[in-house]
């Protein structure tokens, strides 16, 4: 272990998905604050994308697709742990294990993990952390939900893996109460660390770049963040999302306002939909009635400029989690549609819940009806996000405090 402050970091990139990015720049943000010498290591799924896109000095990107993760860094680390003699060798030899073994911690930045529904993640969940385990370097989960754990192969893998973290950073109330139930100790009550990203004031100036932002000049402007999760949910139980969608923004641009179309995961020049919402918001916008009236953010746009051009809209309407925690962040009042425990618990923080609901529920009618009930509210939902906002801001800048302080012992540790 090195004796200089070096944090590696998994489950976030900066290409892609931007609430991914705004919970990784977050974090080189925060920790570069309290130790100004530290040097972070991404292990990236993406890692020519977000090499290109690194604008940082002090991170370094390490491949990590799924198969190298899986299978090479994996048993790569398992003989580190088991062959001591081959050490040396494995550390010159992989840049992935070079890194894990000169770092204080690992940033697990995963939203979401070990939760029923999703077991087709879990090999996922725990491949990203077992490496870290296996060459002793300490676990930080960063906050995210976890759980429930009522499905029996989540609930043994969540109860061997969990409690092997130094510190599980639970996002809300919800998942606190999953994890304690699972009976784990190793728990900090938390916010989602994209809470405390920041704008340096350079945003509105990029964004006028490629976007003509006299849109937001007059009128009422109404942000809407499509999600390509949630349209394969909807979609398979025989509904319509993009028809919803397009439903909904034509209703808006009928009623005089206008419409802020926002892709908050969108990776430009492929098709494919992982991590990537804008082809579907290329089929919601080529569908509109009145596209004069709704500016369509057609390109990967970085984290910040987006949480700037998200705190321009008057309204905003979220399937995306981190585009509603952006918006959020920036007092807009917010009405979402989600698919798990994940958004309701973080609405509950700022007195909010009332404003979410299922995606089991959406229907054009529904939408509409609850959309136009915060539009009656707006003024008092606003003044309540902009009173609830400064202590979630301090939630989660709390883990920032415990990283630091977790790395400083063990760089001391090491040192003596």
């Amino acid at each position: 272990m090195s004796t200089t402050p070096h944090i590696s970091v998994i489950g976030s990139a900066l290409s892609g998905n931007k609430g991914a990015s705004a919970m990784l720049e977050s974090s080189i943000q925060t920790l570069t604050e309290r130790l100004p010498d530290a040097r972070f290591t991404l292990f990236s799924m993406y890692p020519e994308e977000d090499r290109r896109q690194n604008r940082y000095e002090n991170l370094d990107i390490v491949a990590a697709t799924p198969r190298q993760l899986g299978v090479t860094i994996n048993l790569l680390a398992l003989t580190y742990r088991i062959l001591p003699p081959f050490r040396g060798l494995i550390r010159r030899r992989s840049a992935a294990i070079r890194a894990l073994t000169s770092s204080q911690v690992l940033l697990d930045q995963g939203g979401i993990t070990f939760t029923d529904g999703r077991e087709k993640f879990l090999l996922y969940n725990v491949a990203s952390i077992l490496p870290a385990i296996n060459v002793r370097t300490a676990v930080f989960k960063c906050a995210q939900a976890v759980g429930p754990f009522r499905n029996r192969i989540n609930r043994i893998a969540a109860k061997t893996y969990l409690p092997k973290a130094q510190t599980l950073v639970t996002r809300g109330r919800i998942t606190h109460e999953f994890a304690e139930g699972l009976g784990l100790e190793n728990l900090f009550a938390g916010a989602d660390y994209a809470f405390s990203l920041e704008l340096d004031g350079t945003e509105e100036a990029t964004a006028a770049e490629s976007f003509d932002l006299s849109f937001f000049d007059d009128g009422t402007v109404v942000g809407l963040s499509p999600s390509v999760v949630l349209a394969k949910k909807v979609d398979g139980r025989g509904g319509d999302y993009a028809g919803q969608m397009v439903a909904f923004v034509d209703a808006m641009t009928a009623a005089g306002r206008k419409v802020l179309l926002v892709p908050h995961s969108a990776r430009t020049g492929t098709d494919k939909t992982h991590n990537n919402d804008l082809p579907l918001c290329r089929d919601i916008f080529s569908r509109v009635a009145q596209p004069e009236r709704v500016l369509f953010l057609d390109r990967e746009l970085d984290s910040q400029v987006l949480r700037y051009l998200i705190g321009r809209c008057d309204l905003f309407v979220a399937s995306r989690f981190h585009a509603m925690v952006s918006s959020l962040a920036m007092t807009v009042p917010t009405l979402v549609i989600g698919w798990s425990h994940k958004y309701e618990e973080v609405l509950e923080m700022f007195d909010a819940a009332e404003w979410a609901f299922g995606h089991d529920k959406l229907e054009t009618a529904y939408l509409l009806e609850r959309f136009e009930a915060l539009v009656a509210a707006e003024d008092q939902v606003r003044a309540t996000l902009e009173s609830h906002l400064p202590a979630v801001k301090q939630r989660s800048l709390a883990q920032a405090d415990l990283i630091a302080d977790l790395v400083r012992s063990r760089v001391t540790s090491a040192a003596g």
